[in-house]
């Protein structure tokens, strides 16, 4: 089951005894388990139907026997399991058992990380409850995930403004909400977040640095390309985000690179690449200065540091330093 699943579900008051969250979103993850929680019990009646357990540090026999105890003054106890992936052998094997008969008015949560849905102990959950996967959400889902979540909170942010956003701070989505939070605070009255606002609420620092580094590379200008990648090292920002950001600006003169190869009108390369207007002509630009084959190579070159960054096969700042000069060393596309 998908989240998206499991939270129309949860609306709609199918509850299962048994759920297994799993993935490598916990903001999603603890979202969902919170309107869970708010769905079946009131909060005047946690203290005595609420439990929340750590598989890093409880046993499968507590909690089984918390699991089977009946709800005080309500019609549904929760039992939550965090960390459920440190759980014992021995534990799984005593929740095995009450898995196979669960309590009907009990909603047993486990959360983790990863599972291995060929064990018993999943596919005896499968059978009465639900596993539920909790993906990070891809690039193009986040600046609607932004625009949601603000208006949730009763705001409009423009387009382009949650695309900047999402640019910005990546999929890491505490942090995102902790920014439009922040927007939110910054704007007060006003209705609508704007891209002025966003810049004015995420680090100076790293705004410029992050548009110098990516508008250089496409520029092919390398002394402010290396001025700009040390300036983001300098201030601690770590090598696989900054590779991040320098991947997904690549990706989109990738895309505006093969629509004008094919005379694609600049408004209409909009529309197919999904750029915002705010962003468009400067993207179309630096997608001048490239030819498809050096952008082939460029993402050959991004790929095998992206391994040897997360394997220790190279310094960080030389690893990136020796792309930007291989990248702005290269000849000039042809329009």
């Amino acid at each position: 089951m998908k989240y998206q699943e499991f939270i129309h579900a949860i609306e709609k008051g199918q509850i299962q005894p048994l759920y297994y969250l799993y993935g490598d979103e916990p903001y999603l993850m603890d979202k969902c388990v919170q309107q869970l929680l708010d769905r079946l019990v009131s909060a005047d009646l946690r203290d005595f139907n609420l439990n929340v357990y750590y598989g890093t540090e409880s046993k499968g026999d507590e909690i089984a026997e918390t699991a089977a105890t009946l709800p005080m003054f309500a019609s549904w106890r929760v039992v939550v399991v965090k960390k459920a992936e440190a759980l014992s052998a021995a534990s799984l094997e005593v929740l095995s058992s009450y898995v196979q008969n669960p309590s009907p008015s009990t909603c047993l949560v486990l959360q983790g990380e990863k599972i291995d849905q060929r064990k018993k102990f999943f596919s005896e959950i499968k059978k009465i409850g639900e596993l539920v996967e909790f993906k990070r959400l891809y690039e193009n889902q986040l600046p609607t995930f932004i625009r949601n979540e603000a208006s949730l909170r009763g705001k409009k942010i423009e387009p382009a403004a949650a695309e900047m956003l999402a640019y910005l701070v990546g999929n890491n989505l505490q942090e995102l909400i902790s920014e439009l939070e922040k927007a939110i605070l910054y704007v007060g009255e006003a209705r609508e977040i704007l891209v002025s606002h966003v810049r004015s609420i995420v680090s100076d620092t790293r705004v410029n640095s992050v548009f110098e580094l990516t508008d250089a590379l496409g520029e092919k200008k390398l002394e402010k390309a290396l001025r700009s990648l040390g300036r983001l090292l300098g201030d601690g920002e770590a090598p696989l985000l900054v590779l991040a950001m320098v991947t997904r600006h690549f990706r989109q003169l990738w895309k505006v690179r093969e629509l004008l190869e094919k005379r694609t009108a600049t408004q209409e390369i909009g529309k197919i690449a999904g750029i915002n207007p705010y962003f468009l002509q400067g993207i179309v630009a630096q997608a001048r200065n490239y030819s498809l084959v050096e952008l082939r190579v460029a993402f050959e070159r991004i790929f095998h540091i992206d391994g040897a960054l997360k394997t220790g096969g190279g310094k960080a700042p030389v690893l990136l330093e020796q792309f930007l000069m291989d990248v702005c060393a290269s000849g000039k596309g042809k329009v």
